[in-house]
């Protein structure tokens, strides 16, 4: 951690005075006064920042005295940058930045942040964002029979305005996925005046389940009256907006009359004219909700030590900030059609197969890419400089490189396609910026670049040109200086003694450590600074040299700035065709690291065969989940999955605790998901059918603050995927019913999976421990068991005593698993000996209770006529069963008594015993 600035405020206890008086703010707000080079906080705000910067409490000082104090507490420029990264992206807070006059205590809000709103400190964060800031504004029309809901949301950093209008259901899973597809940082919502808001509420829940800052905005603000006015100066197109099909959606036009109201976009001059709209639908990406987000582990979590917990993390192997934010978009928009998958499948084909066009492109192209969304949005907002112009100029040239690459490709197979979405793009792109590249080449002094000076040619001006000879005879004589001080010293130059024009010191002598003491005690030379890399120091003669070119060098940036900013203001022109190069060389970015990571997995990844929507079946060959198989001393167990309409839509996979049931259903969303997003995926073999959605219900997990207990949170994840699943989802649940009593969770486990198989009719897997759930088998051919499997074997233990030990094999079967080894898991964790005795003894009675009531419910089921006549019926079968047995004279074996009592059952006592219903279930319990 950097040194912390002393805490100086001239009038403490006027500032304390000030600080009281400043207008309340909310608790997920904070405050941050910009002082000359450092910046404070204050009272709570002081708190948060000791405990999630700086982790400890010794960094709060108080200001004032006696009964008048205040908390506080001082960042440094470094340290506040950090701090807003923390503050923004992982606790989801909004920022203040107060600024005072000098020498007065009145302060105003200069700046203002939130996760959705980066504007004004895009350049403190210095790009350092892994997914888009989108900011989005939402209200719903709810009628008595339907609800609509409109949205707008924008990403400012690339001038954009999104806008969609639908209707949605009493849970609005359609809003919820479409959080999720546009990876919502921030949602502004209508203020909560009554708490009878009920649609309101349920908003709310959603969006805080999907981890999405809540900003409250009063009503007025989605009046929409003035959108109409509003979007025709913001947009590009000098159109009617009127006209447009967008306009249509009139609850969506008052969701972005409030987001242009929040961002502000009618204040500043420089929005008009830049902005693109457009419509997104929610139809042409899989949608996928908050629960199935943390089922698949997509995203990385708070607590993910290795990037590889996560498939975004896995997958992330971009090269440029462009790509790595469109990936995670990818992520969580997966493709519907199956022409646009297959279109990634191949381009990704193309770069596994040619290993040097993958290298090339990722370790000499891609590396050098700058953030260009980032660099256009400077330009736009004039805050570019010669050095931004350069950073421009760079990459153009490189763009021959990228073109020169991908000609380089032979197969007939992938060179059309590879051109078709890259390379005739990339020449378009070099066309258009050949005028840049001459501009720069003819006015830029590249040669400077080397002592890292930005500067325009002295050749283009004649007071340049006296400059800068002035500064090369200064440099000259600099040159002399250092091979005087050099001989006089006896120490080597370049090696031992150095010249640097250093950023704080200007032309100053480096010695390194160990030859310090040469300069010790002589009068000729002057120590600056003792830093780890040396000892600085200058002379007379130095001194002199470093201030006449510390003279010139300001000359020439004043005689240059006119020239500079002629030159950024052309460059400037070019935004529109920067912002469409990043597009297309962040696709390639992505693609290439879905080639890299699908090449470098322990076992390779395949091309998945896909089929179209509702079509075909999903048939996986030795899957295996993605992020599992990369963690260390893991020896990845593969299994087939096979998912077949009218034979195998619904699996129901038991076994024991940790034995893997849950990775196995994971990994079968992971891997669709990752098909659909255009990588190739973990398996031997693969064709996959096209998923609508996926919807899940794993884990467990309460939310008492929000008075949620674990049962009501799993009960509305299962409701809401009941209404929102169709014929083409994929459902995952794992552990349903576990917050309530066994028969009831049972019965809610048996009524929901029977609605999937009759109603829905979609792939599903239902991993459970109500092992009497497998007997849906009997019902519904298109149910399957499955199980996990654990060899058990005797042992001899410390006692002497044989005991069980159970072997988890994590291989699936088919059939059924009749144990769940709960008592195993407790053993091996070491349970103290007698819990695990007496939990034996407790789980055998518990059995045999549970037998005994299941034989009562039974016999309620039925009439006491039946029954009595079912009682009779096996009497009589026993009985001549005996008498067969006996009449052989020798006593038989128990597999030959077993073999009559089949023969009389399904002989000539069939017919009877079909007849009564007590006794043929009572033969099924058996």
């Amino acid at each position: 951690m950097a040194s912390r600035p002393e805490l100086k405020v001239d009038d403490e206890n006027g500032f304390i005075s000030t600080f009281n008086r400043l207008p309340a703010k909310d608790s997920n707000t904070i405050r941050v006064f910009e002082r000359s080079d450092f910046y404070t906080v204050h009272g709570e705000d002081a708190q948060f920042v000791a405990q999630h910067v700086y982790k400890t409490n010794s960094v709060l000082k108080s200001l004032g005295g006696g009964k008048s104090t205040l908390q506080s507490c001082t960042l440094s420029v470094t340290v506040f940058r950090n701090f807003l990264r923390e503050a923004l992206f992982q606790q989801g807070k909004k920022i203040e930045i107060w600024g005072s006059q000098k020498g007065r205590n009145s302060w105003e809000i200069i700046k203002q942040a939130s996760p959705g709103n980066l504007q004004d400190v895009e350049e403190d964060i210095a790009g350092q964002l892994d997914s888009s800031p989108i900011v989005l504004a939402v209200k719903v029309s709810a009628k008595v029979d339907q609800r609509v809901v409109g949205v707008a949301f924008a990403d400012a950093s690339v001038r954009e305005l999104g806008v969609s209008e639908f209707v949605d259901n009493d849970l609005y899973s359609n809003f919820e996925s479409l959080l999720i597809q546009l990876g919502v940082k921030e949602c502004i919502i209508q203020t909560n005046d009554s708490k009878k808001d009920v649609e309101n509420t349920k908003l709310r829940s959603i969006i805080d389940r999907c981890g999405v800052v809540i900003t409250d905005k009063k009503s007025s603000d989605f009046a929409g009256k003035d959108v109409e006015q509003d979007l025709t100066r913001l947009l590009k197109d000098d159109v009617a907006v009127g006209s447009l099909p967008q306009a249509d959606l009139k609850v969506a036009m008052c969701a972005a009359s409030a987001l242009i109201r929040y961002l502000g976009l009618m204040s500043d001059q420089l929005n008009f004219g830049q902005y693109r709209l457009y419509q997104h639908d929610l139809a042409e990406y899989m949608k996928l909700d908050a629960s199935a987000l943390k089922a698949l582990n997509l995203m990385p979590g708070p607590r993910d030590g290795s990037k590889n917990m996560s498939v975004y993390g896995l997958l992330n192997k971009c090269k440029t900030a462009v790509g790595t934010r469109l990936l995670a978009q990818w992520l969580k928009q997966p493709l519907m059609s199956l022409e646009e998958i297959e279109k990634r499948h191949l381009l990704v084909e193309a770069f596994v197969e040619d290993t040097e066009l993958r290298q090339t492109m990722q370790e000499e192209h891609l590396r050098s890419v700058p953030d260009l969304y980032r660099l256009a949005k400077k330009f736009q907002r004039n805050m570019a400089n010669l050095e931004d112009v350069v950073r421009a100029y760079m990459l153009v040239i490189k763009l021959p490189g990228f073109i020169g690459t991908l000609e380089g490709v032979m197969d007939e197979k992938y060179k059309d396609p590879l051109d078709e979405v890259y390379t005739r793009k990339l020449r378009e792109f070099q066309v258009q910026l050949a005028k840049l590249e001459e501009m720069v080449e003819t006015t830029v002094d590249l040669e400077a670049l080397e002592n890292h000076e930005y500067i325009i040619k002295p050749e283009f001006d004649d007071s340049l040109k006296t400059i800068r000879t002035k500064l090369d005879s200064l440099q000259r004589d600099l040159g002399k200086e250092h091979r005087s001080v050099s001989n006089d010293l006896g120490q080597e130059m370049d090696k031992k003694l150095f010249l640097e024009n250093h950023r704080v010191h200007g032309w100053c002598f480096r010695l390194t450590r160990n030859e310090a003491g040469s300069i010790r005690n002589n009068r000729h030379y002057r120590e600056i600074s003792t830093q780890k890399n040396g000892v600085y120091f200058t002379t007379d003669k130095l001194s002199s040299l470093r201030r006449d070119f510390d003279q010139y060098t300001q000359n020439y940036n004043r005689t240059q700035t006119g020239l500079v900013q002629e030159v950024v203001n052309v460059a400037s022109s070019y935004c529109p065709v920067f912002e469409n190069l990043a597009a297309v060389l962040a696709h390639l970015d992505v693609i290439v690291s879905f080639a890299h990571v699908s090449v470098h997995a322990p076992s390779p990844y395949v091309r998945p065969t896909m089929h179209p929507r509702g079509e075909g079946n999903t048939i996986l060959k030795e899957a295996r989940h993605p992020c599992m198989e990369m963690q260390d001393d893991i020896q990845f167990i593969t299994n087939d999955v096979e998912l077949i309409r009218d034979s195998s839509e619904f699996l129901i996979i038991t076994g024991p605790n940790m034995g893997g049931k849950s990775t196995y259903i994971r990994q079968i969303g992971v891997i669709a998901l990752m098909a659909q997003a255009g990588c190739f995926v973990p398996c031997s073999e693969a064709e996959l059918t096209i998923f609508d959605c996926i919807l899940a219900r794993v884990g467990a997990s309460d939310s008492q603050l929000k008075g949620v207990s674990t049962f009501m949170a799993e009960m509305l994840e299962t409701a809401t995927i009941l209404k929102s699943a169709t014929r083409e989802s994929l459902i995952i649940i794992d552990e349903l019913g576990r917050g309530t009593s066994t028969y009831d969770g049972f019965g809610l486990a048996w009524a929901i999976s029977e609605y999937i198989v009759k109603q829905i009719k979609c792939f599903a897997m239902f991993a459970t421990h109500f092992h009497e759930l497998t007997a849906l088998v009997e019902e519904y051919p298109v149910v399957k068991n499955l199980h996990v499997v654990a060899h058990v074997g005797d042992k001899n233990g410390n006692d002497g005593e044989r005991k069980r030990e159970v072997t988890l094999l994590y291989k699936v079967s088919e059939g059924v698993c009749d144990q769940s080894f709960g008592i195993h898991v407790a053993e091996l964790v070491r349970f103290p000996q007698k819990v695990v005795n007496m939990a034996k003894r407790k789980a055998d009675e518990l059995e045999d209770f549970k037998g005994k009531h299941d034989r009562d419910a039974m016999n309620d089921r039925f009439s006491k006529e039946e029954v009595a006549e079912g009682s009779r019926l096996l009497k009589e079968l026993l009985i001549e069963w005996k008498k067969k047995v006996e009449s052989n004279g020798e006593k038989m074996e128990a597999a030959e008594m077993t073999k009559v009592m089949k023969g009389l059952v399904e002989g000539e006592w069939k017919e009877r015993l079909e007849g009564n219903a007590w006794v043929m279930q009572s033969v099924r319990t058996l």
